[in-house]
């Protein structure tokens, strides 16, 4: 089993960014990636469809002989990670917004979270703030619309730029010193929150903790990859041919997107 890949899914492009966290620790290991991007976002729809969407893609992954699940979505893994780790046989790593780094990390005491309203509402999120914010402000601040600017690879766009200013300026002006970016997809607007949240402003992102927690979830089961990655696919359950352009325009490189069977 060591040689198998490791399997990613999201609602659509925004795991790429937690593939790209994988592949920069994990070189050796082999990734399978389904973007459900017929469906995305999840963030807008009922828990059981992210579970029903969730079991699916990961049965699918496991048919194709993934030896680990990773959930790369902050919706995917409220909505899916207790079905998948009762329902598989192999191991699944989630992902959850950064309170605790976040937490630790302001000096202001106001820490902001920009999340999708899945994530907002979820008792995932809801038990991270009581364990760590007791002295701490966090603003919880849905904000739609922005993951179908990355879905579109639009990560600057002046329509973008306008939602993200009004997202994020009530935060800015309670003293937060302290972003959480409370979905896979948001890392890819970072430099944009970046440059309108300004330089004083810390952006916390998890993609990093995910990878660290695969690799001993690996060494753990003794299954980590040795040598260098054999193989890479991808599939999506939208259009193969719009899944290239976006996910080659957000990795930088060139990517082959396969139509996901049995969407």
């Amino acid at each position: 089993m060591n040689g198998a890949p490791v399997g990613i899914f999201d609602s659509g492009v925004g795991g790429l960014s937690v593939l790209r966290e994988i592949q920069a620790a994990l070189p050796a290991e082999s990734v399978y990636y389904v973007a459900d991007s017929a469906n995305a976002p999840w963030g807008d729809k009922p828990p059981e469809f992210v579970r029903d969407r969730g079991l699916k893609i990961a049965r699918f992954l496991v048919a194709q002989g993934v030896k680990a699940i990773v959930i790369g979505s902050n919706t995917g893994t409220a909505g899916s990670a207790e079905a998948l780790r009762s329902d598989l046989a192999v191991p699944v790593v989630g992902i959850e917004p950064g309170i605790k780094p976040a937490v630790n990390a302001s000096k202001s005491r106001v820490v902001g979270a920009i999340v999708p309203a899945a994530v907002g509402e979820s008792n995932r999120l809801a038990s991270l703030l009581d364990r760590f914010s007791t002295d701490v402000r966090v603003i919880i601040q849905p904000v739609p619309g922005l993951v179908e600017h990355v879905e579109a690879a639009d990560l600057d766009g002046p329509e973008l730029r306008r939602k993200v200013e009004g997202y994020l300026r009530p935060m800015l002006d309670a003293g937060a010193d302290t972003i959480v970016l409370g979905s896979t997809h948001y890392v890819f607007l970072k430099p944009l929150i970046a440059e309108l949240a300004g330089r004083q402003v810390a952006l916390i992102e998890t993609g990093a903790a995910v990878a660290r927690r695969l690799a001993h979830v690996l060494d753990e089961r003794d299954l980590r990859a040795d040598g260098e990655a054999t193989s890479e696919r991808f599939w999506t359950s939208g259009d193969p041919r719009t899944s290239s352009r976006v996910m080659s325009a957000l990795l930088g490189r060139p990517i082959n997107v396969e139509r996901l069977p049995d969407r």
